[in-house]
């Protein structure tokens, strides 16, 4: 969790609205990245804490993203 301006925020990972933007399911996203479903779907939830570094490598090459700031967003803990 960061601490900014007071208040609690979490890194959230764009799963649902990158699968959109590149017109892919989640399943899809999950086979092309060799990434489990299971973890694919609890990044897109926001059910995991935390991502492993190769899974960002992984999604971000999978779609052909040069930067991996666009695929997230800094939400309050609170949303």
């Amino acid at each position: 969790m960061l601490n900014l301006d007071g208040r609690e925020k979490k890194l959230v990972i764009n799963i649902k609205e990158l699968c959109k933007s590149h017109n892919i399911t989640m399943s899809e996203l999950a086979r092309l990245s060799d990434i489990e479903p299971a973890k694919i779907s609890a990044l897109a939830n926001g059910k995991r804490q935390r991502i492993q570094i190769s899974h960002i490598e992984k999604i971000c090459s999978t779609l052909n993203i040069t930067d991996a700031n666009e695929i997230f967003t800094i939400a309050n803990i609170d949303e």
